[in-house]
C-alpha cells in the first residue's frame, strides 16, 4: 500500500511572508520558488520580464519596475534549515544554472534542495551535487519527449501537470523516474485520485486544503 504523497507549497518561496506561513503550517515542508536570471541577479519571482526591460507580467498581472524582488541568496538565508527548497529554474540560459550552483555552494550538504526545470539540459550542471534533479513536464508533447529520452536510462524525478496524468501515464513515469510529482493540486478529491494512481508528491497552491488526505483513502 502506497504512503500518503508528500506536499509541496507551490510558489510559497516567492515571498518571505508566504515562506514563513508555509513553514509555520507544515513543519519540515517542501517549498517551491521560481528562480530567474535578470541582469546578473538571481531573482525569485514567477512574474516574467518584458525582454531586457524592467517591466514584469504574469497572465493578467503587471508589476511596476520599481518593485524589489527577493533574491535567491536571501531566500536561502531566511528559510529554516528543516525546509526543503524546490527551485524551479525559469529560462534556458545555462548561466542561470551556473549562477544557482555558485549561490548554493555554502548550503550543499547542509540542507535539502531540489532543482526543477523544463529546460532539461540545465540539470546537467547539477550532476554530482547533493541535490535532487527533477524534469518538469507541462505538455503532452513534452511528456512524449521525456518517455523517449528515458528509454535507456532512469531519472531522479519528474514534475508534471496534473491534467496529463492517468493510470497509464503514472505507470510509465514510475518506470523511468524515482519520484513523480504533479501540479497544481488544490482539490482534496483530485488529490485522492492522484494518490491512488501512485503519485509521490502533490504540488499545491493551498496545501492546507489537501493536507487532510487520509492514508487509507490515498492508498486504496
Amino acid at each position: 500500500m502506497r504512503r500518503v504523497p508528500f506536499l509541496v507549497a507551490h510558489r510559497a518561496g516567492n515571498q518571505l511572508d508566504l515562506l514563513r506561513a508555509a513553514e509555520a503550517e507544515h513543519c519540515g515542508a517542501i517549498v517551491e520558488a521560481d528562480v530567474n536570471l535578470f541582469r546578473g541577479r538571481l531573482e525569485i519571482r514567477h512574474l516574467k520580464a518584458v525582454g531586457p526591460l524592467p517591466l514584469f507580467w504574469d497572465r493578467w498581472q503587471l508589476a511596476p519596475p520599481w518593485r524589489a524582488h527577493l533574491l535567491l541568496s536571501d531566500l536561502l538565508a531566511t528559510a529554516s534549515p528543516a525546509t526543503e527548497l524546490m527551485l524551479d529554474l525559469k529560462g534556458k540560459d545555462r548561466r542561470l544554472a551556473e549562477r544557482v550552483v555558485e549561490v548554493l555552494v555554502p548550503y550543499l550538504g547542509q540542507r535539502r534542495v531540489t532543482i526543477c526545470t523544463r529546460a532539461w539540459p540545465l540539470l546537467e550542471t547539477f550532476e554530482g551535487l547533493p541535490v535532487r534533479r527533477i524534469h518538469s513536464v507541462g505538455t503532452a508533447r513534452q511528456l512524449r519527449a521525456l518517455i523517449r529520452a528515458t528509454s535507456t536510462r532512469r531519472i531522479e524525478g519528474v514534475s508534471i501537470h496534473e491534467r496529463l496524468l492517468d493510470l497509464a501515464a503514472v505507470t510509465e513515469l514510475r518506470r523511468v523516474a524515482g519520484v513523480v510529482m504533479t501540479w497544481p493540486v488544490n482539490d482534496l478529491t483530485r488529490a485522492a485520485e492522484l494518490a491512488r494512481l501512485g503519485v509521490d508528491g502533490l504540488i499545491s497552491d493551498r496545501p492546507g486544503a489537501i493536507s487532510g488526505l487520509a492514508a487509507p483513502e490515498a492508498a486504496g
